[in-house]
């Protein structure tokens, strides 16, 4: 049975625009994309632990046979939700399938019929997904701006205000400056909730995140932790008190009606936590590798086109989908997988390559892709004249 022809029309007018997405093959070019920003989804150590885990535990089991609340909460869950609250130093931690299942948990669940949700206009979509799905009010502040977040709040002086935003956000790789957010909620008595999905890790002696780096996770209401970018695996997990924790297991839709993850899962997050403690070299290998890619940009001459930023995501901004497509193109010819963000992902005019760096990138990789970008750029001048 063929789709009605009102969605036809939709998937027509994509591919008009030049914005039909299709399912990525599998390539073997060099990964400027992923999100696995110190290799662990390819690490033999955590693949062998967690095995070694079940084994000894007698863990032989594929599936969680159901949501937690009724018989997926097998042991494992406690073991794991006790070692990432110790990790973060939180209270008590909750795990849930995905960052997008918990980011629509959170924040369908907690904020009620007359609070407000100020939220960075940059938040990723599951949160913005998550804040729809309330009965809050919500407002957006513009990005990393104090000030208009301020104004916002002093239009709401007797009502619960969530405040939310990242500590590196996906699109740009820049971060808040936490200190003048936790003053201001502060200030005005707000629940501060902050999302550190590209930052768990990455910052951080052990790579806990940008909170804790800084020495001030204490000071949000919620922290949420994704384990599908840093820790190469699967899930996401709510940081916070134990009245939060029983408030989602009651309340949060998407964990309540959604089957646990499996043993495996749930060990594979345990034992690349047990990893992050001791794995020191990579993470220093990322750092370096950062500062080398804007080093390098910089050297060719190619720092306007960039955002600032100093974590794994560096977004290089080339205006209208038509011109960025053909720099990722040309870059995936010639082995590099980087891609193109295309608007309406992302504003019209800041379309933008997206290159994600890692701890096994080698500087030779990264000097090679950028001058790439540089040649591409300034060998075509109707190209280049569009950055400008």
């Amino acid at each position: 049975m063929k789709i009605p022809e009102n969605l036809n029309q939709k998937i027509e007018n994509r591919k008009v625009n030049n914005l039909f997405r299709k399912l990525p093959v599998f390539t073997n070019l060099v990964d400027f994309s992923s999100n696995d920003y110190i290799g662990f989804s390819k690490s033999e150590i955590i693949f062998k632990h967690t095995h070694a885990y079940l084994l000894e535990n007698e863990m032989l089991q594929n599936g969680a046979t159901g949501s937690r609340l009724i018989t997926g909460n097998h042991s494992l869950y406690q073991i794991a939700e006790n070692y990432i609250a110790q990790f973060h130093d939180a209270e008590a931690t909750l795990i849930f399938n995905s960052g997008h299942n918990a980011n629509l948990g959170f924040f369908s669940a907690v904020p009620q019929e007359n609070d407000v949700v100020l939220y960075d206009e940059l938040c990723h979509a599951s949160i913005k997904d998550g804040i729809a799905m309330s009965n809050a009010q919500s407002h957006h502040f513009i990005h990393n701006d104090i000030e208009d977040l301020e104004r916002l709040i002093l239009k709401f002086p007797t009502t619960n205000i969530y405040i939310v935003t990242e500590t590196v956000f996906s699109m740009d790789g820049d971060s808040p400056n936490l200190e003048e957010l936790i003053q201001l909620s502060e200030k005005y008595h707000c629940y501060l909730v902050v999302d550190e999905a590209h930052a768990l890790g990455v910052f951080g002696e052990k790579g806990e995140g940008m909170t804790q780096y800084l020495q001030l996770h204490d000071r949000f209401f919620a922290r949420i932790v994704t384990f599908g970018k840093g820790l190469g695996c699967q899930g996401a997990a709510v940081l916070g008190s134990v009245e939060l924790k029983e408030y989602l297991v009651n309340f949060a839709r998407s964990f309540i009606f959604s089957t646990g993850l499996s043993p495996h899962s749930v060990a594979t997050i345990f034992t690349a936590y047990q990893q992050l403690e001791i794995e020191k070299e990579t993470r220093e290998k990322l750092r370096q590798n950062i500062v080398f890619f804007n080093q390098q940009k910089n050297l060719l001459g190619l720092k306007p086109m960039f955002v600032h930023s100093k974590s794994p995501i560096h977004s290089a901004i080339v205006p209208g989908n038509e011109n960025v497509k053909k720099l990722a193109q040309e870059l995936q010819d010639k082995g590099f997988d980087v891609q193109a963000i295309l608007s309406p992902i992302v504003p019209e005019g800041q379309e933008r390559l997206r290159f994600c760096i890692h701890s096994y990138n080698s500087q030779e990789e990264i000097n090679q892709v950028l001058e790439l970008v540089r040649d591409f750029v300034f060998l075509n001048s109707d190209f280049s004249k569009t950055l400008i």
